[in-house]
């Protein structure tokens, strides 16, 4: 039987804007996904942890602050020392183009921007665990 997708949203840093990390959540729900949600004000240590306890194949994380070039890349650093090598780790937010492209190539996965459907995000999301099959 197919596992049921894991995924952990979680919001980093100062970042006191949750509405569309919730919706996000909610919309992850509604397609039949295991969502865990962590709250406000995360730190990346946090997050990893949380991701590790929950056994999760995703990692969303929203940031409307401007820091995603130092909590994605620390997100990142921490994934690989705790051997997450398998969990995909996407988010979305205000971030520049040239920021998106930066943080891909370090390994990041999609980044969504205003405006991004929900839908999108469950496709994309979809379509990542069925390449991992």
């Amino acid at each position: 039987m197919e596992r049921t997708m894991r995924v952990l949203i979680a919001k980093a840093g100062l970042d006191g804007h949750d509405r569309g990390a919730k919706v996000v959540a909610a919309a992850l729900r509604d397609a039949g996904m295991e969502v865990i949600y962590t709250g406000l004000r995360k730190t990346p240590e946090m997050i990893v942890e949380a991701a590790l306890q929950e056994d999760v194949d995703a990692i969303g994380i929203s940031l409307l602050s401007g820091a995603h070039m130092t909590i994605f890349p620390k997100v990142l650093q921490l994934m690989k020392e705790k051997k997450l090598d398998d969990v995909l780790l996407f988010g979305g937010g205000i971030i520049p183009k040239r920021d998106v492209d930066a943080l891909k190539v370090m390994g990041v996965g999609e980044l969504f921007t205003p405006g991004a459907s929900t839908t999108a995000i469950v496709e994309y999301l979809r379509s990542y665990q069925k390449q991992r099959k």
